[in-house]
């Protein structure tokens, strides 16, 4: 009998306990249909929680050079589609196929990068957009 009370009392708990997935952030400020393609140069790699970010210096034809921020999953996520905390370093050559945001600053969501040895990192493995259009400058 205790052990049938614990368990009731269990999964009422659980029944009544808030669900954080259902609290996640919209992905409403990037462009859903849209990806460019952005070549630079890894300064950090934040892997962290509740979202990792890819920051890469990017230089265009005029020689400037612009931080981009790339938002990812948090890393157990990252850990499941195979992307380490070590796996992208500073001074990394990278190329970034990203969603942008849709105010025109230099951001967006991680869809996938491509490291100067060929390695693709796909934060979320089998879901891999069209192409994505000239660079971006």
């Amino acid at each position: 009998m205790k052990k049938l009370t614990c368990a009731v009392l269990g999964l009422a708990g659980l029944a009544l306990s808030p669900v954080p997935a259902l609290s996640h952030h919209s992905g409403a400020m990037f462009e859903p249909e849209k990806v460019v393609t952005v070549e630079g140069t890894v300064k950090e790699f934040e892997y962290t929680n509740p979202h990792s970010w890819l920051y890469v210096v990017v230089r265009n034809d005029q020689g400037v050079e612009t931080l981009w921020g790339f938002e990812a999953e948090g890393p157990s996520a990252l850990m499941r589609a195979g992307i380490r905390a070590n796996a992208l370093q500073p001074g990394d050559k990278v190329t970034v196929r990203t969603r942008p945001l849709r105010d025109g600053r230099p951001a967006g969501a991680w869809v996938t990068v491509t490291k100067s040895d060929g390695t693709v990192l796909n934060p979320r493995p089998g879901s891999l957009p069209a192409a994505a259009p000239a660079p971006a400058n």
